[in-house]
């Protein structure tokens, strides 16, 4: 079987997803415009032998409808002849697209393919695509009849299962902006992170090259001070056990972002002068509880360890997504996970959480995490809604 093989992964700084957040005035088509030109035109490559770009998007509503991958490869200058797709498995939707787009490689129905995700935060908020509607539909409301939950009580339920108190969710909370801050300053995002040109209310031309939530400042104590986000009387009545823990600050804020990344059959990066920087070692998803919501990356990474014949200790890092604290806190307890492994520079509290971005941002963090350390083999592992997973391991070459 033909390996698929990585090139390049970059994105965009994260942008509050809010009004006033760095991409509020901008277009999400033109976000994940800008990573896919400047992919190609970094790697010298002619966009015409694209044979396929695959775009996550979780709100595909609005300004992010109508198939934003293709909107976006039109707006980006690439041929009219390169198709596009955008799919949507939730948070993990990027990631899903690198499972297709590597898949397609090794199957040989792609010589070259771009992966990518974008979400537009403040333009298009989370649960637009739902206003006034019940996606669920009748037999899934027979099938729980008790209801589903948002994802911060599911977070709330594991934190309980799992005995993880808000000390540790704060703590690890404020580890997570501490690292990233710290990653920023050694430049250890610049292999990453393109700027994006931007125009304040006054007119000056500039750029944004620095991950807007990230605080620098953030401790545990600064965290302990806030409410709790998602407590409503109703929640505790049917979860009367629940400390209602899960903050503002030990979640991962609402973001805007980009990311993309370049993958290739061998043969085809030799061809065309391009380096392999890793290949993809082996793919998983997964389900389970959709009232947990948010556990499947557990289950989902014992199965992909035994089915590859690799222990926990085989990988040299880990990206967790930090949807919440008690997501990767859990991960790591059942895993018997090295705490200095998983997310090292920092993760989706500090950095951001771009819902259809996130799986490609991971994947070009984790990549040039085991280019510095000289680690082999990373897994990243991804948190959905209604409880999903996507799970993959690279190979550094």
């Amino acid at each position: 079987m033909t390996d698929a093989v990585i090139i390049d992964v970059l994105r965009l700084a994260s942008g509050k997803g809010k009004p006033g957040g760095a991409f509020s005035g901008t277009h999400p088509v033109e976000l994940l415009a800008h990573v896919l030109r400047t992919l190609v035109e970094r790697n010298d490559l002619d966009p015409g032998l694209v044979d396929d770009v695959i775009a996550g998007c979780v709100q595909q509503v609005g300004e992010q409808s109508s198939n934003i991958a293709r909107n976006a490869v039109l707006a980006a200058g690439f041929p009219e002849s390169v198709p596009a797709t955008t799919i949507d498995r939730a948070c993990g939707s990027s990631q899903q697209a690198i499972h297709f787009a590597a898949q397609g490689v090794m199957a040989g129905a792609y010589d070259v393919v771009i992966a990518a995700g974008v979400e537009s935060m403040s333009r298009v908020p989370m649960g637009t695509s739902t206003i006034g509607h019940n996606p669920l539909g009748p037999s899934i409301d027979r099938r729980y009849p008790d209801g589903l939950v948002d994802q911060g009580i599911s977070a709330e339920l594991i934190a309980a299962s799992w005995k993880i108190d808000r000390e540790a969710m704060d703590e690890y909370s404020a580890q997570s902006h501490r690292r990233a801050a710290e990653s920023a300053a050694a430049g250890l995002f610049d292999a990453e992170v393109i700027s994006f040109p931007t125009i304040d209310s006054a007119g000056v031309q500039g750029s944004h090259t620095v991950d807007e939530t990230v605080r620098a400042g953030t401790t545990a104590e600064r965290l302990a001070t806030l409410k709790p986000a998602f407590y409503t009387e109703h929640d505790a009545e049917r979860f009367p056990d629940l400390n209602w823990s899960v903050t503002a600050g030990n979640s991962s804020p609402l973001s805007d972002g980009a990311s993309a990344a370049l993958i290739m059959s061998e043969k085809t990066a030799v061809k065309l002068g391009l380096t392999p920087r890793a290949r993809f070692h082996s793919f998983a998803v997964g389900g389970d509880d959709p009232v947990l919501g948010l556990t499947a990356p557990i289950s989902l990474t014992k199965k992909m360890l035994t089915r590859t014949g690799l222990s926990i200790d085989d990988l040299d890092a880990y990206e967790v997504n930090e949807a919440f604290a008690s997501v990767p806190l859990a991960w790591a307890r059942e895993l018997g996970a090295d705490p200095e492994r998983m997310n090292p520079r920092g993760g989706a509290i500090a950095l951001g959480h771009a819902l259809g971005s996130s799986g490609t941002r991971l994947l070009g963090t984790l990549l040039n995490q085991l280019e510095a350390k000289g680690g082999r083999l990373g897994l990243q592992t991804m948190c959905e809604r209604v409880g999903l997973a996507n799970a993959t391991i690279i190979e550094r070459l």
